[in-house]
């Protein structure tokens, strides 16, 4: 016996969830996102002390793969990094290839794309109070890959590769979290109120 009830669409769990559409959707999601990552990496500003420039990427990163879940956030940055090596020219200031001691930070976007896509299928994203951790510890990720890599392909001690890769970029950091925390909410609220 049937009931003529249509199935329910699932509840988003995370914001690309409430786009229509399944696997186009999702591959044009992920080569959008890798693609907005590519595009914040050319706002770089390079310091003559390190080899890592200050970039976009980071709030990119935050806002793309926490808005796409942990498995598209992981393919979108695992895109971008694969067709950066490739040749692409989308890695920061339009360099491709092996990114030397900055590599590190590639790298780190995949694993910050996993942990924070997985929080956010989780409600991290939807609300202030858990956004903000939500966001630093994705950074606390990645920072711990780029560092770690920088100091072993510079040969430094770890207090010299914090001195090089840490320091000089915690407080605009710090603000990129802080702007992925209020916009993902935000985004929420506005998702809620056309409902």
């Amino acid at each position: 016996m049937t009931t003529g009830i249509a199935n329910p669409q699932p509840a988003a769990r995370v914001l690309a969830d409430i786009l229509p559409g399944s696997l186009v959707r999702d591959a044009q999601l992920v080569i959008a996102s890798a693609g907005f990552v590519g595009l914040m990496a050319q706002i770089s500003i390079h310091l003559s002390f390190t080899p890592v420039p200050i970039t976009g990427q980071t709030l990119a990163v935050l806002l793309s793969s926490t808005a796409l879940g942990w498995r598209r956030g992981l393919a979108a940055m695992s895109l971008y990094a694969l067709a950066g090596v490739l040749g692409l020219p989308w890695f920061a200031g339009g360099q491709s290839g092996y990114a030397g001691a900055a590599f590190g930070y590639i790298v780190g976007f995949v694993a910050c794309s996993a942990v924070c896509g997985w929080l956010a299928e989780r409600g991290a994203d939807r609300r202030l109070r858990w956004s903000i951790p939500a966001m630093f510890l994705g950074e606390v990720v990645m920072y711990a890959i780029g560092v770690t890599w920088l100091g072993v392909d510079l040969h430094v001690s770890a207090s010299q590769a914090i001195a090089l890769g840490l320091t000089p970029f915690i407080w605009g950091d710090v603000i990129k979290a802080a702007i992925a925390a209020l916009l993902l909410p935000g985004a929420w609220r506005l998702v809620r109120a056309r409902r």
